[in-house]
C-alpha cells in the first residue's frame, strides 16, 4: 500500500514476521550501533588523552543532558507508536497533523530544557557528587552539550515519525553523518587541540546538528510523501494529536525522568567511593549501552510492527511478533554472555588503560550477565505494551524497574555488605541493583501479554483533529473535508 501510493515507509502487517523484523530492525541496529559508536569514541579518546578525570567529567557532565534528552526520546517514541497505528489503519492525513504537532512541541520543550541546564549547571553537578578533580571538566561538557539539545529533540521526533511509518533506513544515514562528524572533530579537539572535555562536547554538538539538519532536509525534499508542506502554518499544534501524544509521551517521559533521576542518585552514591569505582561505573554504563543495542533494535522493530498490526486489527500476527523477537534476543544474549565471561578486560581496555579500573571491570561484567538474561524477556514483552499504546502500564513497568527495585536492590545489598564487614565493597550493591531491577519490567509486561488485554486496548479515534488556537474551527472542517 505504501509503495503503491509512493509514500515513505513499509507495510509491516503482511509477509514473513521474521524477515520483516530483520529488514526493519537491521537498519535500526546499525543506527543504534553507529550512534553508540561515536559516543564510545568520545569516552575512549577522552579516557586515553585526559585520563580518569576526563572520563568521569564527560560521564557526570553528560548525566543531566542525558536525563533531559530522554524526554525527547520518549516523545519521539510516542510519535512512533501513534503514527504506526495510523499507518496500519491507513489514516494518512492524521499522520501529517501528528508531524506538525510533534515537531513544534519538541522545539518549545527542548529550548526550555537547554536554558535550565545551563543556568543551573553547577547546582546539578554538586547534587551528583561530581569528584572535585573532574568538576571543571564536567561543567564545560554540560554547558556546551546543552546548546545542542533542540537538535537532539528534533532529530528524535523526525526519526520517530519515519519509524512509525515503517522506515528505518533513513535514520541510519542521518546518524552515520553525525558519527563521521563526531569522530573527526573528537580527534581534532581532543587529540590535536587539547580542549579536553570541552573538545568532546563541541564534537558531540556538531554531530547532533549534522544529523538533525540531514533529517530535516530529507523530509523537506520528500514533503509530498508525508502530506506535510513545511509551511509556517503547518507547524501547528492540533488538539487531538497533542492530547494523544501527551497521553503517550508524558507517562514515557515521566517514567524516563524518574528512572534517570534514580540512576543519577545511584551514580552520585557510586562517585562517593572514589575515582576508580566511579570510572569503572562510567565505562561499564557505556559498555552496557553499546551491548544493549542488539536487543534494543529488535525490540524497537517489534514495537513498530506490533503497532501497525494492532492498527490493522491483526492480533495473532502481533502476538507471534513477540515470540520471534524473543528468539532473536536469546541469540544476542548468548553472545553478550561470552563477551562478559571471556573478554571483560579487553573490552574495558578500549576505554581506559587504568589497571585498577580494568581489574574491577571484570567483576562488573560478570554481574551484568544478570541484566543480559533478563533483557531477553523484558524487551519483547514490553514491545507489546509499547506497541499497543498502553502508556500508563508502561509507566508502572518503568517505575518498578528503574526506581522501586533499583533502589531496593542497590541500597539493600549495599547495606548487607556493610553489615557483613565488607563496607569497602558495598558499592557492589549498586552494580547488582542495576542488573536485578529489570525484574520489575519483565513480570508485569509478561502478565499483560498473556492476559490478552492488548487485544481490546484502543488508541485510535475517528474524531477529526482540532487546532488548539482559537478561530481555527473552519480550518478543521476544511481539513476534514479534504480527508473525506
Amino acid at each position: 500500500m505504501a509503495k503503491a501510493q509512493g509514500r515513505i515507509g513499509n507495510d509491516l502487517t503482511e509477509g514473513s514476521i521474521a524477515k520483516k523484523l530483520v529488514i526493519y530492525a537491521l537498519p535500526l541496529l546499525l543506527t543504534n550501533f553507529v550512534q553508540q559508536l561515536y559516543n564510545t569514541v568520545d569516552m575512549a579518546i577522552i579516557g586515553h588523552y585526559v585520563g580518569s578525570v576526563g572520563t568521569v567529567g564527560v560521564s557526570t557532565g553528560g548525566d543531566v543532558a542525558t536525563f533531559l534528552t530522554f524526554v525527547g526520546t520518549a516523545f519521539g517514541q510516542a510519535g512512533q507508536v501513534y503514527i504506526a497505528q495510523l499507518a496500519g489503519a491507513r489514516q494518512l492525513k492524521k499522520i501529517s497533523f501528528t508531524i506538525g504537532t510533534l515537531l513544534t512541541l519538541m522545539f518549545l520543550v527542548s529550548s526550555a530544557f537547554a536554558i535550565i541546564s545551563i543556568v543551573f549547571c553547577e547546582q546539578f553537578l554538586q547534587w551528583l557528587n561530581c569528584p572535585e578533580e573532574a568538576f571543571q571538566q564536567a561543567k564545560n561538557y554540560m554547558i556546551i552539550t546543552s546548546l545542542g539539545m533542540p537538535f537532539v529533540f528534533e532529530y528524535n521526533a523526525i526519526a520517530g515519525c519515519l519509524r512509525g511509518m515503517g522506515e528505518s533506513k533513513r535514520p541510519l544515514l542521518f546518524v552515520s553523518i553525525a558519527a563521521v562528524s563526531n569522530i573527526i572533530m573528537d580527534v581534532l579537539f581532543v587529540a590535536v587541540i587539547p580542549l579536553e572535555a570541552a573538545g568532546t562536547a563541541i564534537a558531540t554538538v556538531a554531530a547532533q546538528v549534522a544529523s538533525c539538519v540531514a533529517s530535516l532536509v530529507f523530509m523537506y525534499k520528500r514533503k509530498e510523501h508525508f502530506d506535510f508542506d513545511f509551511k509556517l502554518k503547518s507547524f501547528r499544534i492540533y488538539k487531538e494529536q497533542l492530547l494523544i501524544l501527551l497521553k503517550l509521551g508524558i507517562p514515557m517521559a515521566a517514567r524516563t525522568a524518574l528512572i534517570q533521576l534514580t540512576q543519577m542518585y545511584c551514580g552520585a552514591q557510586i562517585n562517593s567511593y572514589g575515582l576508580t569505582v566511579s570510572a569503572t561505573n562510567s565505562v561499564g554504563k557505556k559498555i552496557s549501552k553499546l551491548v544493549n543495542i542488539f536487543n534494543g533494535s529488535i525490540d524497537g522493530g517489534a514495537g513498530a510492527m506490533i503497532g501497525q498490526c494492532l492498527g490493522a486489527e491483526k492480533y495473532e500476527r502481533a502476538k507471534k511478533t513477540v515470540y520471534v523477537a524473543m528468539a532473536f534476543c536469546s541469540f544476542f544474549c548468548l553472545l553478550e554472555i561470552c563477551l562478559a565471561l571471556f573478554a571483560p578486560t579487553a573490552i574495558f581496555r578500549v576505554f581506559t588503560p587504568d589497571e585498577k579500573v580494568l581489574e574491577l571491570g571484570k567483576l562488573y561484567m560478570r554481574i551484568t550477565i544478570i541484566k543480559f538474561v533478563l533483557q531477553v524477556f523484558q524487551g519483547p514483552y514490553q514491545a507489546m505494551v509499547t506497541g499497543s499504546g498502553f502508556a500508563s502500564l508502561g509507566f508502572v513497568v518503568g517505575i518498578l524497574d528503574g526506581v522501586v527495585l533499583r533502589l531496593a536492590f542497590s541500597l539493600g545489598i549495599a547495606e548487607l555488605l556493610r553489615r557483613s564487614g565488607r563496607g569497602d565493597m558495598s558499592f557492589l550493591g549498586f552494580f547488582y541493583g542495576d542488573a536485578l531491577a529489570h525484574l520489575g519490567a519483565v513480570i508485569p509486561s509478561m502478565i499483560y501479554f498473556y492476559s490478552g488485554k492488548w487485544r481490546t486496548f484502543k488508541l485510535l479515534k475517528t474524531k477529526k483533529p482540532q487546532l488548539v488556537e482559537k478561530g481555527t474551527e473552519g480550518a478543521d472542517k476544511a481539513d476534514a473535508g479534504k480527508e473525506a
